[in-house]
């Protein structure tokens, strides 16, 4: 279930179009009967349901098996079942995907799924809309005691059923957090990421209507299929085991690649040894009756190009080659056609180029779109692709290690990029698969289930609609009572975080590795953010105090430290280029040990979060230093010299918002429309829908005035959000007042200097000179030649 829809129903209380059914009150809770020979997870499920209820109320809800209605109670099963073949439901469900229905009939409440899973996520839905949090466990969600419990649905009951078929989550860089913490502190018998590890991961994704899993794969976990139980464990659940743009044929190469044994990991000379190693795995999985997506293709070991190919037209042909092949393997393994094993090809960085330049993925296959590892989605299906019978899915991260730098340690995904971007793909035709990395699982929660939530129905948030959403999302974790001022705070902190994140505050990179220098940020940028940051903390503090104590360690791991975190290393930073720009020598030292402190205020609270938080539990899950990078140390006197650093540059005269314009164009049904918390500014501009269009002619355009009050030279920049074109030809055109319309190809390539500058400060910029000859209003347009183009602000400046 979407959060939106719980809290809306609960706020509003009970109208003609809602109903009540009572769950428990104080003398006992209303009997669960499920359809007789259930699947076991559905039976898993309904005793986790149970035990939901349990937790409020103190009463255990008595579980029956049954084959007819019998008495007044919850009734649960398939539409398969003889329990539900007499009802209207039945058809509306019959062979659809992970469907559901959930209606109150007379006394009766009837869940129903058209399959295992969708009627494991209605139970689910039931019981987040009953209060419970899907990160319950994850994030110790504690149960508030209540004595009476009722569930609110519409009267017409509930329908649902997923936007995209095959929703998960990839497992990836967790060397800092989640392999360390399964092998010392949850699972030590396995000392690794191994199936009670896994069973967690699964129940989660079910809780949030999750169905797939591209499990961990760094060098420091043994591969997903070479410890006992997990695949085991992944059948149980009924969760799909895929894998990444790295690790064809459900291989973990990094750990299942064997030189000494194998040879190299080379199909120009290597074919026979790389062949078998494939078919190996299809043998173990033809007897296994696991559900698998198979990733097709070939790329490096560990995440690098391929291995023997001269350039990328010899690439391309290998792949053509090796695609068929495990096409082939595939068809005489499981002896089905084709069509019915489900296969992915991940365009993932140098593989772009390959299918750019003529590639041939089969129809049958989904073609899995990846971001640009920073949030931008690099190509999406055109119209012709769309055609294709495997359809498209996205690869996203809320989590990456690599360059320009690393975002390893908090989760600061601005949810409206999160939410433009999904949105767009599924617009043009993402609906067959969206796996999102999520690092360690933790701290990633909001931006994680947001990304599912959007999977299981895209049209469940609105352009404007975040707000409400983040409100929502608190008031099911922590209280409605907080759930307006710590919203603001939330938008704050993605918005801080939008315009540099914690692990940029260095202004240093990564492969290779550079020394922290002093930031771009004034004495004036530097001391607002600090006193935005100081805010956010101080209201944080305030509202502690209003968290119900049963959710203070939910409340520590889902607000404290994330917020505190990125506030402390903006003072650990923004302090520091203080000190190094200031000549007073008092002042030079009272920054110097804000600085220190700073540093200090970090430690500390990933101290409390690894040993005191829910009693140890989450023991050596957070670092503080993933990657021991430069950017987490403590500063040292001589980082940088003692000397004044002074700034020059254009006076600001003006800062204007996107959504600020006085007027607009719209063309062939295209309308300029705001996205509420997107951008620095909030409130990014793009034009809906956000199907791929190109205007030739009559281009949409959007108009700003602003005021000089005196003549001169003036510069204009246009801050865009840095989004991609599947050609590179996303062009703005600027004009001022009457002055010719100079144009602007504003897409970057994949890692150039350009590129790396605009995904760590999430901006591209265009800056147009121009002399202002009159005082007074003056006009700034500016026109788009394709959809998929954001706008976020603009500034007006004057040469000094």
């Amino acid at each position: 279930m979407v959060i939106a829809i719980f809290f809306i129903q609960i706020s509003f209380g009970q109208n003609k179009n809602t109903t009540d059914y009572q769950i428990a009150d104080s003398n006992q809770a209303t009997t669960i009967f499920i359809a007789d020979n259930s699947d076991p997870l559905i039976v898993w499920a309904v005793n986790e349901l149970a035990n939901d209820i349990r937790d409020i109320t103190g009463k255990q809800p008595e579980i029956k098996t049954t084959k007819s209605f019998s008495q007044k109670g919850i009734y649960i099963g398939e539409v398969g079942s003889a329990l539900f073949s007499s009802k209207t439901t039945t058809k509306e469900l019959s062979g659809q995907w992970e469907k559901f229905s959930i209606k109150k009939e007379k006394d009766n409440l009837l869940i129903q799924g058209s399959d295992v899973r969708g009627t494991v996520y209605a139970i689910f839905e039931i019981a987040e809309r009953l209060g419970v949090s899907p990160w319950k466990w994850w994030a110790d969600v504690n149960p508030i005691k209540k004595e009476k419990l009722s569930l609110k649905l519409p009267q017409s009951g509930i329908v649902s059923s997923p936007s995209v078929q095959y929703r998960g989550i990839f497992l990836n860089d967790e060397d800092w957090g989640l392999e360390p913490w399964a092998a010392k502190t949850f699972e030590p018998e396995v000392g690794n990421i191994g199936p009670k590890t896994y069973e967690k991961i699964f129940q989660l994704l079910l809780r949030l209507k999750a169905n797939t899993i591209w499990p961990a794969m760094h060098p420091c976990t043994k591969g997903f299929f070479t410890i006992g139980g997990n695949k085991e464990m992944a059948q149980k659940y009924h969760i799909v085991i895929g894998s990444s743009h790295a690790e064809p044929m459900l291989r973990n190469n990094v750990d299942e690649w064997k030189p000494k044994i194998y040879g190299d990991y080379n199909y120009f000379t290597n074919s026979t040894q790389v062949n078998k190693y494939w078919q190996d795995r299809l043998d173990e999985l033809k007897s296994a009756n696991n559900q698998t997506i198979m990733t097709l293709g070939m790329r490096g070991v560990h995440d690098s190009k391929m291995e023997g190919a001269k350039d990328v037209k010899e690439s391309k042909e290998m792949v053509d080659k090796i695609i068929g092949v495990q096409r082939e393997m595939l068809s005489k393994t499981f002896a089905k056609p084709l069509k019915d094993i489900p296969q992915a090809f991940v365009p993932y960085k140098e593989v772009l180029e390959l299918y750019d330049n003529g590639l041939k993925v089969p129809d049958d296959v989904t073609l899995v779109w990846p971001d640009d590892n920073y949030g931008y989605i690099r190509r999406l299906s055109d119209e012709e692709e769309q055609k294709r019978s495997g359809g498209s899915g996205v690869y996203y991260h809320l989590s990456y290690w690599g360059r320009p730098h690393d975002y390893l340690w908090l989760s600061t995904v601005q949810p409206g990029l999160l939410w433009f971007e999904m949105t767009k793909a599924y617009e043009n035709g993402a609906k067959k698969m969206w796996i999102v990395n999520v690092g360690d699982i933790k701290p990633g929660e909001y931006d994680m289930e947001l990304f599912l939530d959007l999977a299981w129905d895209v049209n469940s948030i609105k352009s404007d609609g975040l707000d409400g959403y983040m409100k929502n999302w608190i008031g099911r974790e922590f209280s409605p009572n907080i759930a307006q001022d710590l919203s603001t705070v939330f938008e704050e902190y993605y918005r801080l975080a939008f315009i540099r994140k914690p692990e940029y505050m260095g202004w240093s990179q990564t492969e290779p590795t550079t020394p922290i220098k002093l930031s771009d940020f004034t004495q004036e940028e530097s001391l607002q953010r600090i006193k935005a940051y100081d805010n956010l903390m101080s209201k944080v503090d305030a509202l502690s105090s209003l968290v119900p104590e049963e959710r203070k360690d939910a409340w520590f791991q889902l607000v404290v430290y994330p917020i505190k975190g990125a506030g402390y290393m903006n003072h650990k930073f923004l302090y520091w280029n203080l000190w190094a720009t200031t000549s007073d020598l008092k002042q030079k030292e009272n920054y110097w040990n804000l600085s220190a402190k700073a540093f200090e205020k970090i430690k500390e609270l990933t101290t409390y979060y690894n040993n005191e938080m829910s009693k140890g539990k989450w023991n050596q899950m957070m670092s503080m230093h993933p990657r021991n990078l430069p950017v987490f140390d403590s500063i040292k006197a001589n980082a940088v010299s003692q000397e004044p650093i002074v700034k020059t540059g254009s006076k600001l005269i003006i800062t204007i918002q996107a959504n600020k314009f006085v007027a607009n164009k719209s063309s062939k049904n295209y309308k300029w429309q705001d996205i509420k918390g997107f951008g620095y500014s909030n409130n990014a501009v793009t034009l809906f829908p956000f199907k791929q269009t190109y205007f030739k002619t009559e281009k949409p355009s959007v108009t700003y005035e602003f005021v000089a009050n005196e003549t001169g030279d003036y510069e204009i920049e246009v801050h865009l959000i840095p989004t991609h074109a599947n050609k590179f030809d996303h062009e703005i055109g600027i004009q001022i007042d009457q002055n010719e319309v100079k144009s602007f190809l504003i897409n970057t390539k994949d890692r150039d200097k350009t590129w790396k500058e605009n995904v760590l400060r999430n901006s591209a910029i265009v800056k147009v000179p121009v002399s202002i000859k009159t005082n007074g209003k003056h006009i700034i347009k500016i026109d788009v030649n394709q959809t998929g183009i954001v706008l976020d602000y603009i500034v007006v400046k004057s040469s000094l």
